[in-house]
């Protein structure tokens, strides 16, 4: 955001006195919300989630390598590089939980986000460094930060079609696979995904829809301090 508002105001250039200025032009003009500083173990931990995140994909690749390499020597080299990222994988999945356990405001925020019905322990750890706006901000605010608000493309007359993006990437393409399995195990989206389907909402529209409903409801989850409640939730 502070790189497209230099742009718009003409400033091409870029050295760390013309950074200073712009980012404190941009505070005084667009008055952005003040987010909390993170400290040490925070940030040690963001780093240990960015890892294992590095890790995953790495696995991916070599684990797709394995199922079309040939020859034996290919094979095993593989299954040694996987059985190093399978040993690296549980020694930083170790490292998140002891952080996580010596920081009390994010055990207790990631054990509400883990009682969700499609929301692991992996998901909870990212989002609860990835996303710390989570709690404080309102349900457009989220859900366009994490990029799954519909945009208005209107011009005149002429009437665009809603499109989602921008926002948080990594976070959004996080939470596919969570909102994948909590369309079959979460009650309350479960009943809204298949609501948009017999609206004849083609599927992925239908799952970016759930996405921001997910979204939606761990933010007010988060703001309230409360676990997963059914009953409490059908309006999130």
């Amino acid at each position: 955001r502070i790189r497209d508002f230099a742009k718009a105001a003409g400033q091409i250039a870029k050295t760390d006195r013309l950074d200073a200025r712009i980012i404190a032009q941009f505070a005084a003009t667009m008055e952005p919300m003040p987010t909390e500083q993170f400290s040490e173990l925070t940030q040690k931990l963001k780093a240990l989630v960015a890892r294992r995140s590095q890790l995953v994909g790495l696995h991916t690749a070599e684990s797709n390598r394995l199922e079309h390499a040939e020859g034996k020597e290919i094979r095993r080299s593989i299954s040694a590089v996987l059985k190093v990222i399978e040993a690296q994988l549980n020694t930083i999945d170790q490292q998140i939980r002891g952080h996580i356990e010596n920081m009390p405001r994010l055990r207790q925020r990631t054990e509400i986000l883990n009682s969700v019905p499609g929301i692991g322990p992996t998901t909870a750890n990212m989002l609860v460094t990835e996303l710390p706006e989570l709690g404080q901000l309102n349900r457009r605010q989220i859900a366009a930060l994490v990029g799954v608000a519909p945009m208005a493309r209107d011009s005149g007359t002429f009437r665009g079609k809603r499109m989602t993006g921008g926002g948080r990437k990594k976070i959004r393409s996080r939470l596919f696979m969570p909102t994948l399995v909590a369309v079959r195990y979460n009650p309350i989206l479960r009943a809204y995904y298949n609501k948009l389907l017999s609206r004849e909402k083609c599927k992925m529209v239908a799952l970016v829809a759930v996405m921001r409903k997910l979204i939606c409801i761990l933010n007010t989850m988060a703001r309230n301090n409360q676990q997963w409640n059914p009953n409490l939730l059908k309006n999130a």
